[in-house]
Parts: C-alpha cells; structure tokens; sequence
C-alpha cells in the first residue's frame, strides 16, 4: 500500500523543498539567476520569514550542513546565540522566576540568524545579498496573501495572553486577524532587510540595527546588551555521524541534539524491524530508543564548552549495543527524561546543478517566539532562553554567556563517499524521531522521498506543562497497529490525519546519475521546485 499524496520533482539543474511554495519558488528563482545552493537557501529562509514569521525570523537561530562540490567536503554551521551577560539564576530568582520564562523579553537569547546567513553567503554565495533578499522584500513591502497556517497563529497569539504589545503593533496593526487570503504587508521587516543589504549582516550585531535592538532591550529592562550582540559568534563545526543501513547519516553536534537522533538510529540498526513501517514492531522499538535516547540527552547535552563528556562517548559502538539490549522487543518501558512537544521551526534543502546541498533549519522556538518584536524593526526575538533550567545542578542550568540545549538539527545523508540525502523537519523535541522515521522508511522499507514523509508519522513525549508521556499517532494509522501499541504499554493519543504536531519535513535525495528528486510535507503549505 502506498501513502504517497503528490508526485516526487525530478530536476536536474536545482531544487528547493520549503514548506511554503512562495519560498520555494523563490529560492528557485535565485538558482534560475546564477545563484548556488546556498544563495537559493537564504532566499528561501527570508521568504518563510516573511510568509512564515510564526515560525521562524532574524530574532532567531539558524544551523546547517553544507556539501560543497568544489571540495568535495562536508561543512556544518552552529549560528545559535548565547544568553546574556547579566543572565544567571540568582538575577533570574530576584526577578521573581521559579522556572526560566516561557515567553517574554527574559525568554529571549542573541539571535544568531543574521550571523549564520553572513558567514554562509560568504563562503558558498554566487549573487549579492541585495538579489538573494530580493524576493522576500518585494513580498513584505508589496503583500502577500495570507494562507491558513498564518492566520490560524495570528489568531492564538493574539489570544494567547503572552504576546506583548510590540508583538500586535508589528502584525496586527489594525487590531484585527486576517483571513486566509487577506493581504498582508511587513513593512519594518522589509526596511530592515534592505537595511542589512546595504551595511551587511554585521550590522544586526554592531551597526545601527544592533543599537536600536539594545535601545529597545534597555526600555523593556531585558538582559541583552549591545555588547551581547558584539559579543555574538557563529562557529563553523565538525559533523556527528553514525551508519544506518548503506547510508551514514550526519548531525551538528552539541549544543544541539542530534547525537539522540544518530543514538536512535544506531540502536535500530541493531534491532530487526517489523515488515513494514505500520508494523507495531517498527514503531515500538523506535519509541523504545528514543526514551533511551532523550534519557542520555537530558543528563548530559547542553553547550558544549559545559558539557562533562564527549558527544562521541555516546555513540560509541559498545555503548549504543549496551542500551539497545535494555530495549524489550514486546512491552513498552518506563520514560526517564519526558520531552516537550512543543517548538516552531522551519526546515529547507536546495541543491544546485554543480551538486552543492544545503541542509538548513530556522526557528523562533515557540510560535512567535518569545511573543517580543523589536519596535520599528520588525524583529521577532526568539524564546530559546525558555529550554533553560533554574536547577543550578541541571547540565543544561542557566548561567551567562552560555549556549542553551537545542533542538535545531539538519542533517545530511552520504553513500559511498557522496552526497546522498538532505532532510529534516520542525518539530522541538520530535526531531530525532520524524528523522529517524523517514529515514527508516528510506533504508529499511526502499520508499522514495515524497512517499517517506507522507507515511504516517508518530511522536512520543509530553504536552507543554505536563510530565506525562503519550504516544501520539496520526488517524491514518490502522487501528491493529493501535490496538497493539496499546497492549504493548504504550499510552496512545489519536490526533488528526495530518496533523502539524508531526513537523513540516522537507528532503531531496541525489540519484546516481546526479538527478535529484525532492518531496515536501502536505501537513504544510510547501513544494519542492525544481528546473
């Protein structure tokens, strides 16, 4: 049976898989100009922050994995920022918190994302910025229509309660939530866009942008200081990798999580799976990883320079055999270390005709972020600082200056020495999972790109402000496959058929002949464009 819902795109020239189709075309539209894969990827991420802002922004952070044709090397990318300063639990307690703010101007660290571009475009751009930024400004100045996504968050912050004022005079200036199919125009997002074609990127962290952005962080008594902002360095790193099936599959290492997903994987691939990917078998055995896995990432994952082992330590083939054997083949176990469903993020790939691959991931963390815009800036703030914790034990315990656990994670799939896969997915903790998922539906069950997202997806963890666990799955699940899940332990909750809460996956995969064939997720509004 096949639950595949669109075609794959076959292009040979270049391809961009976005979950909005207006990010996808214009990152089509860069490649069509002379512009590289990287050049098509920024496009792409501008647009979705235009057309997409309750998901990603330039208040944000940003990682990626490159593969560069030219050298035939892999190139990975942590542009998250720190915390403040000034940042500590004791100012945090004084403040009055218990726990580290979910929303607000104390949820927020530096954004990296402006950081991120600069140092990709740099080392990979073909066009100028003023031309890459083109598309996303046009649309924020001239309008776009609104789709259902949008407007479906617009209204939710609006009644949310935690979104500031500065969150309404910025998208809602009128006081009233578009409709699907309004016009909507971001007129301080486009002016400080083509602000930063015109001084450069380093101008968010030390020109005139990065003075009104601590003006503003000064009148709201936030943390974050223009010296925070000066302060403020992406850092080019080495890929965590590990074998699955005829593929090696790479992750960023810490601060992210993305050694939990090459744990989930590398004990799958010492587990036999069932026969197909609705086989009850298959999915317990890789929930059953994943409790194991989210277990070793809640004691040990936070910043790297804080961290008291290495990331490699955990995947080290003695000890991934040693926790698969705690895996039992029939009954679900107990969950040591509950995740959050919780997050927003955005996912894009694009691959040139010289075979360059960007895999690239962008997110404000919750919805809107801290629910906080830079006034006159357009400048949604990221809440990244919420994933914090006040426990000064904690691994991950907040302290100054210091990168916080994160759940961004491209990842990058090569074959015989080459350049195989690009794919990831939005979705906080359930990250590692849907990669792992679609990845097991590639390797294991021989299903083409389009086909492996559409596949029914499951989540395992807990709703935001509990600690108890579940096992979500989509409706499109048989009901034996559920029935069974249930008598093996497992808490299970039905959501709908295409539910949101599984991601917005995004991947292309390179043929041996050099094509490349894309699929995008129907739970979005996205394409993958192709020439």
């Amino acid at each position: 049976m096949s639950y595949q819902t669109r075609p794959v795109t076959y292009a040979q020239r270049g391809i961009v898989a976005a979950p909005h189709y207006l990010a996808a075309e214009a990152g089509l539209d860069i490649l069509k100009a002379g512009g590289s894969a990287v050049d098509a990827a920024i496009a792409a991420n501008s647009m979705l922050q235009v057309v997409f802002p309750f998901v990603c922004g330039l208040g944000g952070d940003v990682f990626a994995i490159v593969w560069s044709a030219a050298e035939q090397k892999m190139f990975a990318l942590n542009a998250s920022g720190k915390s403040a300063a000034s940042a500590s639990i004791e100012k945090y307690t004084a403040l009055g918190y218990h726990e580290t703010p979910t929303f607000g101007i104390h949820s927020v660290t530096v954004p990296g994302c402006p950081d991120g571009w600069d140092m990709l475009h740099k080392k990979f751009g073909a066009l100028p910025l003023n031309r890459v930024l083109e598309p996303a400004i046009y649309y924020a100045e001239q309008g776009f229509p609104v789709g259902p996504e949008l407007s479906s968050a617009l209204e939710k912050t609006a009644a949310s309660g935690h979104a500031h004022s500065s969150w309404f005079r910025n998208f809602l200036p009128d006081g009233a939530v578009p409709h699907v199919g309004a016009l909507m125009k971001l007129p301080n997002l486009a002016k400080t866009f083509r602000a930063l074609t015109e001084s450069g990127l380093k101008d968010f962290y030390t020109g005139e942008i990065a003075r009104q952005t601590a003006d503003f962080f000064q009148r709201e008594n936030g943390c974050i200081t223009l010296n925070d902002l000066a302060e403020h360095q992406s850092e080019w790193v080495e890929p965590l990798s590990a074998d699955y099936g005829d593929l090696s599959i790479y992750e960023l290492p810490p601060n992210t999580h993305g050694v939990t997903a090459l744990q989930m994987m590398s004990m799958l691939n010492l587990l036999p799976s069932g026969s197909d990917p609705m086989d009850p078998k298959t999915i317990h055995l890789a929930v059953e990883a994943k409790k194991l896995a989210f277990a070793d990432r809640d004691r040990y994952i936070t910043d790297p320079a804080k961290m008291t082992i290495r990331a490699e330590e955990l995947l080290n083939p003695e000890y991934i055999l040693q926790r698969s054997k705690l895996i039992h083949p029939e009954h679900a176990a107990d969950s040591t270390a509950p995740g959050s469903l919780s997050g927003d993020t955005i996912y894009l790939c694009a691959a040139d005709s010289q075979g360059n691959m960007v895999s690239l991931i962008q997110s404000n963390y919750m919805g809107f972020g801290s629910g906080v815009v830079v006034d006159n800036l357009g400048i949604a703030l990221q809440n990244r600082g919420a994933y914090f914790r006040m426990d000064p034990r904690h691994i991950n315990a907040l302290e100054p200056r210091k990168r916080t656990m994160h759940t961004l994670i491209p990842s990058l799939a090569v074959k015989n020495g080459a350049p195989a896969i690009v794919f990831g997915s939005m979705g906080g903790d359930g990250q590692p999972q849907f990669h792992t998922q679609v990845y097991t539906n590639i390797i294991r069950f021989g299903a083409n790109m389009q086909e492996a997202i559409d596949i029914p997806r499951w989540l395992h963890g807990a709703s935001r402000g509990s600690s108890k666990e579940h096992l979500f799955v989509e409706s499109r699940f048989p009901e034996s496959t559920i029935r069974q899940l249930q008598r093996m332990g497992h808490e299970v909750i039905v959501t709908e058929s295409w539910d949101s809460l599984m991601g917005f996956a995004q991947g292309i995969i390179r043929l041996p002949n050099g094509v490349y064939a894309g699929g995008s997720d129907p739970r979005a509004e996205g394409a993958a464009a192709g020439w």
